[in-house]
C-alpha cells in the first residue's frame, strides 16, 4: 500500500469517528426528548440514530483494519474487512428498520397526544441539518477515496435526513390534533430504513462474492491497452474489487522473443494505461505470451532486384534492396521488393536500414550476419525479431523462417 492509500484511509477513518461522536449526540438527545414527550416517531428516529452508532463504528473498525499490511495470512491485505463492515451497516440498517416499523404500527393503533411538541420539533429539525451535513460529508469524502463503506454510509445519513423530515411532519400533525399519523411517520421512516439496508447489503455481498467490473469499462480498458505499440492482444481480463481498492490481472499478447527489459518496460506501460480508467487499481498482474499470428511480414537483404530469383545479401546496412513478404498460414501471399535508404550513407547505414523496416511494419528479419549493436538495439526497440537464413532460394527460406517463429 503506498502512502497515498495510507492516508486516504486514515481520512476515512476519521470521517467514521466524527461521525459516530454526532450519532451519539443525536441518538441521546432524541431518545431523552422522545421519552419525555411519549413522541413514538422521535423515539424510532432516536433508535435509527443508535443503530448508526453502530454502522459508523463498523466502518471505522473496517477502514482501521483496511491499514494493516499485507502478511502471510493475507497476503492481499485487509482491505475486504472494510466490505464486510459495510454488509454489517446493511444488517444493521435492516433489523432497525423492522423494529421501528413494529413499534410504529402500535403506536399507530394506540395513539398518544405528545408533550412538549415545539422541543420535540426542533430535535428533529437539528437531526435533519446535522444528517444532511454528515450524509454530503461522507459521501464526499468515500467517493475521493473509493471506500464503499464510507459511500454506503453517507447514503444511510441521507436516509436518515429524510426520517427526521418524516418524523417532524408527523410531530408537527400530531401537534394539530392527528395523534396518529406520529404512527404513519414511524411506517414511512422504517420502509425507508429497509430499503436502504437492502441495497447496500447487495452492493456489499456482490463485491464480497468478486462480483466483476462493468463490462463497458473493460471494454475501454482493451482499447487503451491494445493502443500500445507492442502489444498484438490482450484477453482473459479479470478485475475484482477488494473494499476500496481494485486487483487485476491480464494476459498480453506480445511479438516473439520479447527481451525481459523490454517485456518490463512494456507491462509499465499497461499498468499506467489501465489506471486512467481503473483509478483505484493496487495491484495489476500482467502475464505476457506470444501472439499466435497467422500472417507474419519478414525482410530479407537482397544484392539486386529480381523477385523471388533476387540474391541474398550478406551484408545488412550496405544491401541494395529488402524482400518484404507477407506469409499466411506458411504461404507466400506477398512480396515487394524496396531500395535500401540506408544503403549509401557515409555513417550510421544499419540504423537507417532497420529504421527503414520499421516503418513497413516488419516482424521478422531473416539475416545471414550479425547486424552490429546499432541497429540490434532499433530491432528489439521495435520488437522486431532476427533469425537466420535457411534456405536455397527465397521462397524456401521464407518458408523456414516462418515455421521458426510460429
Amino acid at each position: 500500500m503506498d502512502l497515498k492509500a495510507q492516508a486516504n484511509l486514515k481520512r476515512g477513518e476519521n470521517v467514521a469517528k466524527y461521525s459516530s461522536l454526532a450519532n451519539i449526540f443525536l441518538a441521546s438527545l432524541k431518545g431523552i426528548v422522545g421519552v419525555l414527550s411519549g413522541s413514538i416517531a422521535l423515539i424510532a428516529d432516536a433508535v435509527n440514530s443508535f443503530s448508526d452508532i453502530f454502522a459508523s463504528l463498523a466502518v471505522y473498525i473496517g477502514l482501521r483494519f483496511s491499514q494493516r499490511k499485507p502478511d502471510q495470512k493475507f497476503p492481499y491485505g485487509y482491505y475486504k474487512l472494510e466490505t464486510f463492515s459495510s454488509l454489517i451497516v446493511a444488517l444493521i440498517i435492516i433489523f432497525s428498520g423492522i423494529e421501528i416499523a413494529i413499534e410504529s404500527f402500535n403506536s399507530f393503533l394506540n395513539p398518544e397526544p405528545i408533550g412538549i411538541p415545539l422541543i420535540s420539533l426542533s430535535v428533529a429539525a437539528i437531526s435533519a441539518m446535522v444528517n444532511l451535513m454528515f450524509s454530503r460529508y461522507k459521501e464526499k469524502v468515500g467517493r475521493e477515496i473509493k471506500s464503499q463503506a464510507l459511500i454506503s454510509d453517507g447514503k444511510h445519513s441521507l436516509i436518515d435526513v429524510l426520517s427526521s423530515l418524516i418524523v417532524f411532519t408527523g410531530i408537527f400533525l400530531a401537534y394539530l390534533g392527528y395523534t396518529s399519523i406520529q404512527g404513519v411517520a414511524g411506517v414511512f421512516v422504517a420502509v425507508l430504513i429497509i430499503y436502504m439496508g437492502l441495497k447496500l447489503g447487495k452492493d456489499a455481498v456482490l463485491v464480497l462474492l468478486d462480483v466483476g467490473m462493468d463490462p463497458e469499462k473493460i471494454q475501454t480498458v482493451h482499447s487503451l491497452v491494445k493502443s500500445i505499440p507492442g502489444v498484438e492482444g490482450i484477453h482473459d481480463m479479470k478485475v475484482r474489487r477488494s473494499g476500496p481498492f481494485v486487483f487485476a490481472e491480464l494476459h498480453l499478447e506480445t511479438k516473439k522473443e520479447l527481451p525481459v527489459e523490454k517485456a518490463y518496460e512494456l507491462s509499465e506501460k499497461v499498468k499506467v494505461k489501465v489506471k486512467e480508467v481503473i483509478t483505484e487499481l493496487d495491484t495489476l498482474t500482467v502475464q505476457i505470451e506470444p501472439a499466435k499470428k497467422d500472417m507474419v511480414r519478414f525482410a530479407i537483404p537482397l544484392e539486386n532486384n529480381d523477385g523471388l530469383l533476387s540474391t541474398v545479401s550478406n551484408h545488412f546496412g550496405k544491401a541494395s534492396y529488402f524482400l518484404i513478404a507477407d506469409v499466411f498460414k506458411g504461404n507466400l501471399k506477398s512480396f515487394k521488393i524496396k531500395v535500401n535508404p540506408g544503403r549509401n550513407l557515409k555513417r550510421k547505414k544499419g540504423i537507417k536500414s532497420a529504421e527503414f523496416l520499421a516503418n513497413e511494419s516488419v516482424d521478422v528479419l531473416i539475416a545471414g550476419e550479425d547486424v552490429g549493436e546499432g541497429p540490434s538495439y532499433v530491432l528489439m526497440e521495435e520488437l522486431i525479431q532476427k533469425v537466420d537464413v535457411e534456405g536455397d532460394n527465397l521462397e524456401d527460406i521464407l518458408n523456414n523462417a516462418y515455421n521458426m517463429v510460429r
